[in-house]
């Protein structure tokens, strides 16, 4: 079973920056960061190929930046020019594939997930 971890989250005032992190036991394949909120349903920010490029929701492009390390397996997601409406529960997820879920491979989804870790950004 794949094990799924993130840390980083915090407490932030509007306009700051947090890194999360998510460590892996796979770590070779598409991974991407997902967020909910209280009383909202769960929404990608975004989504990592193995080739190393990133597709991003239209709320994190710009202020969100997704990378890996691939020699510690880890996942990062770099949270700048916060506000308070990122406010949520962030979740790192993986796939068993090079391309994330909904391209060109359509057996790719998201089949591991951490817990989350809660991101609170004061206004």
């Amino acid at each position: 079973q794949v094990q799924v971890m993130e840390s980083g989250g915090g407490s932030v005032q509007a306009g700051g920056s947090l890194r999360l992190s998510c460590t892996t036991s796979v770590d070779e394949y598409a991974m991407g960061w997902f967020r909910q909120a209280p009383g909202k349903e769960r929404e990608e920010v975004g989504c990592l190929r193995t080739d190393g490029s990133a597709r991003y929701a239209d709320s994190a492009k710009g202020r969100f930046t997704i990378s890996r390390d691939n020699s510690k397996n880890s996942l990062y997601l770099q949270l700048n020019g916060l506000k308070p409406d990122d406010s949520a529960m962030y979740y790192c997820a993986g796939t068993l594939y090079n391309s994330c879920p909904g391209e060109d491979n359509p057996e790719s989804r998201f089949s591991y997930w951490g817990q989350g870790t809660q991101v609170t950004v004061a206004s």
